[in-house]
């Protein structure tokens, strides 16, 4: 299982990394919140981290254009109360799927933060103009950083209580901290990378040993 966030490495060298930099993308909107800190170097690596400044949450937001719709939200540029929002929500995010893999119940406090999170945008889906009767979503909050929050607790609520429950692993691989969905039977790790990386370690040990 995937180490604790800040076990087994430099704590005291976080580094700033890119958002094109994240070694996993495109798993759930909520794991890619979570996934937005990871560690370079394996497990005696450091941590880096997308999401230091306002601007860097600008890009990632962007980044999930389609999952956030943000065509639906109101316009501007997220400041440090929003960045710190989803620092909060993602440090939740991460020690409630840690419960979760573990098989263990979350904690009440990181479960307040999500619930928290979810009540400050509620939205809901209407039924749009045209032949197609697309739907529309809709929210009740005016400010563009509680309904973006909104809506990436309220995907981690959809896939914590749904059928993709069962399919979130939290990378096996020493010293990674990612977590993915596990749609193909024969995926063991968050990446490539780090399949073979182990791969590497053990081909190493084989032959010490011998």
């Amino acid at each position: 299982m995937a180490l604790p966030l800040g076990m087994g490495m430099d704590m005291g060298m976080v580094e700033r990394g890119a958002v094109d930099e994240m070694p996993v993308g495109g798993e759930h909107l909520a794991l890619d919140l979570v996934n937005s800190t990871f560690v370079r170097g394996g497990l005696r690596g450091h941590l880096v981290d997308v999401l230091v400044e306002p601007s860097d949450l600008a890009v990632w937001v962007d980044r999930h254009a389609v999952e956030l719709d943000l065509a639906s939200v109101p316009a501007g540029e997220p400041g440090p109360a929003e960045l710190a929002a989803f620092l909060e929500l993602r440090g939740a995010l991460r020690a409630v799927l840690t419960a979760v893999v573990a098989g263990e119940p979350a904690g009440a406090a990181d479960v307040a933060v999500v619930n928290a999170a979810v009540r400050a945008a509620p939205g809901w889906v209407e039924l749009g103009p045209g032949a197609a009767a697309r739907g529309v979503r809709r929210t009740a909050a005016g400010e563009r950083g509680a309904v973006l929050l909104g809506r990436v607790a309220q995907a981690a609520v959809e896939l914590l209580t749904g059928g993709r429950r069962e399919l979130v692993r939290a990378c096996p691989a020493p010293g990674c901290i990612l977590f993915f969905l596990q749609r193909h039977a024969r995926r063991a790790w968050c990446s490539t990378a780090c399949g073979t990386r182990v791969r590497v370690a053990r081909h190493s040990r084989r032959h010490a040993d011998g």
